[in-house]
């Protein structure tokens, strides 16, 4: 909901006078809150319901965080914008341990992300990871009365609800590679609306999009659901588009890594490129391992 009044606050700004009615639509994922992410089919499950809704004509757009969003879309539908990226790093969230080192064997880690598990076990394979489901608010709550030692969740989620000052570790990528999409906004829109995609074209910002779209195509090549233990993470400086991609077992006992170096107008080939070479590096057996052959 934060999110949705968020774009409403911004097209309102970009088209003074213009009304923007909010349908919040609890999904799947909200109602289940005790079955796992892999046993419902993944993050999917968070869009399903409202990407029906722009369907079946009852609402006109939809926000998403996009690394909930599948890599294949209906195809009546498109993702003409993406709003510029915030922190898209993972954080640690814990009331005795300041980092994710000075967690002690054995520790109680909340996570619901298959990526985030697998890296963290890549690295710590003593702790004990567990699933964790709900609103961030539910989440800390959780933590606070003690049913976990540190939660793992997305910077960007608890910046904008205002949850910064619990944040006690923030992640490199370099410990912890964030999912495809992690930190930006989209819109979704069906590709037949004129109006719509008009209307919300100058909220676009090009380099989080360039960003997205090379990082959902490794996905597209690996044919990786958002439930996988996959994560692409771009970024753009001098060089270029930067382009970083791992998979992992689910147990974090193997991690194949890559990265890449493309042109800004071509993030598409460029992430297809280096889908391509972890299949080289083993990532089809790692996949095929989990149920997700290539």
């Amino acid at each position: 909901m934060w999110q949705a009044e968020h774009v409403r606050e911004r097209l309102q700004a970009a088209h003074p006078g213009l009304r923007v009615d909010i349908d919040g639509i609890a999904t799947q994922a909200d109602r289940f809150l005790d079955t796992s992410l892999p046993a419902m089919g993944g993050k999917g499950v968070f869009v399903k319901e409202l990407e029906q809704a722009l369907l079946d004509g009852a609402a006109d757009m939809a926000v998403h965080s996009m690394k909930d969003v599948p890599v294949e879309l209906a195809p009546d539908l498109a993702l003409p914008v993406m709003l510029p990226r915030a922190d898209a790093r993972d954080v640690l969230i814990s009331r005795a341990y300041p980092s994710v080192q000075a967690l002690p064997a054995g520790a109680r880690v909340g996570t619901s992300s298959l990526r985030r598990r697998s890296q963290l076990l890549n690295r710590r394979p003593d702790l004990r990871l567990m699933d964790v489901r709900g609103n961030v608010g539910t989440r800390l709550e959780k933590l606070d009365r003690g049913d976990f030692d540190a939660l793992i969740l997305a910077a960007a989620g608890l910046g904008r609800l205002g949850f910064s000052d619990r944040i006690r570790e923030y992640l490199d990528p370099s410990v912890m590679l964030p999912a495809a999409g992690q930190g930006v906004m989209g819109i979704e829109c069906r590709r037949s609306d004129e109006l719509t995609l008009k209307m919300i074209r100058p909220l676009d910002n090009p380099d989080a999009h360039a960003c997205v779209l090379a990082e959902r195509a490794v996905g597209a090549r690996l044919f990786g659901g958002c439930h996988l233990p996959l994560a692409a993470y771009a970024r753009i400086d001098r060089a270029g588009l930067i382009l970083e991609a791992l998979v992992a077992s689910a147990d974090g006992s193997r991690l194949l890594r890559s990265r890449a170096t493309g042109a800004i107008g071509r993030p598409g080939e460029l992430g297809d490129a280096l889908g391509r070479a972890l299949l080289a590096q083993g990532a089809g057996d790692i996949l095929k391992e989990i149920g997700h052959g290539v």
